[in-house]
């Protein structure tokens, strides 16, 4: 597995110890030790995935996120200090992929830098497929084969989780989908308690995303105590 992976961290160990055990792997590291530096590299060049520890001098995590997904969609995770919910929160709303909470494991680390990218090139090779399938009521139109999708003939700018959250609700429009089943098929993990606010955090988004509103939503809607429905 090739793949080039920016790993940002003020504290020099974690960067030496992250890009020792990723270059193990075989992938092409670009170590950065500040949001500056980590920021030149995002617009110079384009990554198969990022990690990005939240609090850095000069630019935090929260801006190289914003600033990944104002062009690209490549997985991004981010490395949060242990009981930091709010940073989880925030980093997943922004765009972010998965958090890592600190200290951490380094083969877990791996581990989940090697999901997001199977997860990731899964969805290159469905939108280089061409399987034709398209979804189109209510003003929404979503092309599962060309990855793309139109809300009132205005484009949406979905990461690939928010594209196949979307997917999976208007393919079963009217029904309602709960949040372990979303999960389990979006993340293709097994399902824990917490798991639930990271669907909610993403859910929340798209629907930011599309102009929904959470107390009176057109598009996609929740079902307390279930899950969510989008209606056709």
């Amino acid at each position: 597995m090739e793949a080039k992976i920016l790993a940002v961290d003020d504290e020099k160990e974690i960067a030496d110890l992250v890009e020792l055990y990723l270059t193990n792997e075989g992938f092409t590291v670009y170590k950065c030790y500040d949001g500056t530096q980590a920021l030149e590299w995002i617009r110079r060049q384009p990554m198969d995935l990022a990690l990005l520890d939240v609090m850095l001098p000069g630019v935090d995590g929260f801006e190289l996120c914003r600033v990944i997904r104002e062009t690209y969609t490549y997985p991004v995770i981010m490395l949060t200090a242990r009981g930091e919910e709010l940073d989880k929160i925030n980093g997943l709303a922004l765009g972010a992929d998965d958090y890592i909470s600190k200290p951490f494991s380094p083969l877990e680390m791996v581990a989940r830098v090697k999901a997001q990218l199977r997860r990731a090139w899964r969805y290159n090779e469905g939108a280089l497929q061409g399987n034709g399938d398209v979804i189109d009521f209510s003003g929404i139109v979503i092309d599962r084969a060309a990855r793309t999708c139109q809300l009132n003939d205005r484009p949406l700018s979905l990461t690939p989780l928010e594209f196949n959250i979307l997917w999976l609700l208007c393919e079963n429009r009217g029904k309602v989908i709960s949040c372990e089943q979303l999960f389990r098929q979006v993340w293709g993990e097994k399902y824990f308690t917490n798991s639930n606010n990271t669907v909610m955090v993403h859910i929340r988004h798209l629907r930011e995303k599309m102009g929904d509103k959470a107390d009176k939503p057109k598009y996609i809607k929740t079902v307390w105590g279930v899950g969510y429905k989008i209606d056709g």
